[in-house]
């Protein structure tokens, strides 16, 4: 719903795609989707998944092997906190995504308290030993900024008793020039969540 409206014939990235949950979902949607994961076991568990328009391939989420401008829509879900230089996978997710597309980062988000983040993101590596460190909000933010992303929708995920669940959240972001980025956050508010005033 974040991504919408689709027109149907969209190209989609899934980067840090492990078996292809984003590019499965965002397969009926769009003309085609590429995913993109280091893993090649989990690769092959999303191939035996995957519909015609969606193909999963071996490679680096932070050295897309894809030219500027390659895709309309392209996005990560969980990949942020496993990597050693997140900024790279955010820097790529810009590249590849034309001018006017639609990024989508979804992750965990941490702490802006050090002593807290640290503590999390301990028990998060004896969970997950390849967790490296959970971004709080803003650190992505500044990452999303220095790459003149402009973010036109945040939303958090919530439980169903209507709860917020602690440290995850979910931005829909639109790339833009910077005066037509200026122009739209003056002019153009959501409206309602997921909703990209026009």
């Amino acid at each position: 719903q974040l991504l919408a409206p689709f027109a149907g014939n969209e190209r989609a990235l899934d980067s840090g795609c492990g078996a292809g949950a984003l590019a499965l979902a965002l397969a009926p949607l769009v003309g085609s989707v590429v995913g993109v994961d280091l893993s090649a076991d989990l690769v092959a568990a999303g191939r035996e998944l995957a519909p015609a328009n969606c193909e999963l391939t071996v490679g680096d989420a932070a050295h897309l092997p894809y030219e500027y401008g390659s895709f309309d829509i392209a996005g990560c879900m969980r990949v942020l906190h496993h990597a050693r230089r997140p900024e790279l996978i955010v820097s790529e997710l810009a590249r590849v995504t034309r001018p006017g597309g639609r990024i989508l980062v979804i992750d965990q988000l941490g702490f802006v308290d050090p002593v807290v983040s640290a503590e999390t993101d301990r028990f998060e590596k004896a969970r997950d030993p390849s967790h490296q460190r959970l971004l709080p909000d803003q650190d992505i933010r500044f990452l999303l900024a220095s790459l003149v992303v402009v973010i036109v929708c945040v939303a958090h995920l919530s439980t169903e008793d209507g709860s917020r669940p602690r440290g995850r959240g979910l931005a829909k972001l639109r790339w833009e020039r910077r005066a037509e980025s200026e122009a739209l956050m003056r002019k153009n508010t959501p409206t309602r969540l997921g909703e990209a005033a026009s």
